[in-house]
C-alpha cells in the first residue's frame, strides 16, 4: 500500500497518530527550553544553519542546545516560533553530527547526571 506526504500525519500505530506524536515532542521540548535555559543551559534558535543556509531552504528553524551531555536540536515550521521562548541567533552553533539516538541519549543522561535540573528554592 502506498502513503501519500498528505496522509502521513494520520498513520497511527494503534494510539496515536505521527501528527499527534510531533506535536507531543514540539510541546514538551518548547517546555523543556525553559526549563534549560533557567539552568543555565545555552539554547537558541534561528532561521539559518551555521553555514548561513536558511533551514530546508525557508519556512523553517532549527532550536539548539548545549547540554552537559551534548548537544541536542530539532527543526520546526515558522508557525511555531513563538512557542520557543529562548534567544534568537542570526545563524545556529555548528552541528556535531548528532543522530536522534544520540540526542535522546544525552537528554535520558542530562536527565540522569548530577547537574541536572533542580527546582529552584522559593525566596
Amino acid at each position: 500500500m502506498s502513503t501519500t506526504t498528505q496522509d502521513t500525519g494520520q498513520i497511527s500505530d494503534g494510539y496515536h497518530t505521527f501528527d499527534e506524536l510531533y506535536r507531543y515532542r514540539m510541546i514538551y521540548h518548547a517546555w523543556a527550553v525553559k526549563a534549560w535555559l533557567q539552568a543555565g543551559w545555552p539554547v537558541v534558535k534561528s532561521h539559518r544553519h551555521h553555514d548561513g543556509e536558511p533551514c530546508f531552504g525557508g519556512g523553517w528553524f532549527i532550536v539548539s542546545a548545549q547540554l552537559p551531555s551534548g548537544q541536542v536540536s530539532n527543526h520546526y515550521e515558522d508557525k511555531y516560533w513563538d512557542l520557543f521562548d529562548c534567544p534568537e541567533v542570526e545563524m545556529a552553533p555548528e552541528w556535531d553530527g548528532h543522530t536522534p539516538d544520540v540526542a535522546a541519549d544525552r537528554i535520558e543522561s542530562a536527565l540522569k547526571s548530577p547537574t541536572r535540573i533542580r527546582p529552584r528554592e522559593e525566596a
